[in-house]
């Protein structure tokens, strides 16, 4: 127990340490963007003057580092200042929009998750099969297409064509459980069509590389049934690989909304950062994308700790 508590802590110190110098490139990035917020919001026409007094009442006259450091010692306070484009407080702004996001990424991840182990698991029961190829290549045609060109696809079929599901996403916090998931079906579904491809072809290979071990052939030898081998004898053994899969497309389904939420209009986070870099709206996108890299962080940690607890033996080094 106090082993993985040690590597829990030498984790988390890791990811601050990662989370700072994510902080430092995303501040560095804004910076060398064309233009700001003074001229985005006064326009081409504004005079010197006007600019420059807009400037310094929100204190872009600063140096860099000064203002980097003034939005570091609030942000490790749980204040994130105030949205230079209407001068709301980012944290109200971002509330909302980080549910929504959380929302359709666990929606795409409750479709995905079972669905990707289980077609994984029949892959490796019924390999070199008619069932296992129509997997592999159609898995292999969704990584391939780009997540705005699946969504398009889908509008197109279900929402053009045959009219079952709307292509806006309108929803709000007062939205019912039942018409928020059948508002936001479509792009959880572009999330689970590209997600489920990965977990389903690392559980495919993390099984059969265990179907030739001696005790899955002893378990056959037996007169196991098949299917009993995979779900007692090799699934579980399978589980470390499965997790990490797992836990990098659940971070993926956080940190690559971004696409899927433009496309369909969804009020999420991914829609909130894309609208402030527009609006050149700096300390929104920088706590967006803190966000993102943390949730990042926090499930490689997750996905690190449960690995280690289903395969003890990751925790001696070889």
């Amino acid at each position: 127990m106090a082993s993985i508590l040690m590597i829990i802590a030498k984790r988390l110190a890791i990811g601050l340490l990662t989370l700072l110098v994510v902080t430092v490139i995303i501040f560095s990035a804004l910076e060398l963007l064309p233009g700001d917020i003074a001229t985005e919001k006064l326009g081409q026409s504004a005079t010197p003057e006007t600019l420059a007094a807009f400037r310094e009442k929100l204190g872009l006259n600063d140096p860099a580092p000064v203002r980097y450091w003034n939005w570091l010692t609030g942000a490790l306070g749980g204040d994130f200042g105030v949205s230079l484009a209407n001068e709301r407080p980012i944290t109200d702004l971002i509330a909302n929009r980080t549910a929504n996001t959380f929302f359709l990424a666990g929606y795409a991840a409750a479709i995905a998750v079972p669905l990707a182990v289980l077609f994984g698991a029949l892959a490796a029961l019924y390999r070199n099969s008619f069932f296992d190829r129509f997997m592999s290549i159609s898995t292999l045609s969704a990584i391939s297409f780009p997540e705005f060109f699946v969504a398009y696809i889908l509008i197109l079929l279900f929402s053009v064509q045959l009219g079952w599901f709307p292509s806006l996403v309108s929803v709000d916090s007062s939205t019912p459980l039942a018409t928020r998931l059948y508002q936001t079906f479509l792009p959880a579904l572009t999330m689970t069509l590209i997600v489920m491809a990965h977990i389903m072809r690392m559980t495919r290979a993390a099984i059969i590389n265990l179907l030739a071990l001696p005790y899955v052939e002893m378990a056959h030898l037996k007169g196991m049934r098949r299917w009993r081998v995979i779900a007692i004898h090799t699934l579980p053994n399978a589980l470390a690989p499965i997790i990490n899969v797992i836990a990098l497309n659940l971070a993926y389904l956080i940190v690559g909304v971004v696409l899927v939420e433009v496309v369909f209009v969804y009020p999420g986070l991914g829609q909130l950062l894309v609208d402030s870099v527009a609006n050149r709206d700096v300390t929104v996108v920088q706590a967006a994308c803190l966000i993102f890299a943390a949730t990042y962080i926090l499930l490689n940690l997750a996905a690190d700790i449960l690995s280690i607890l289903t395969n003890p033996r990751l925790m001696h080094p070889r």
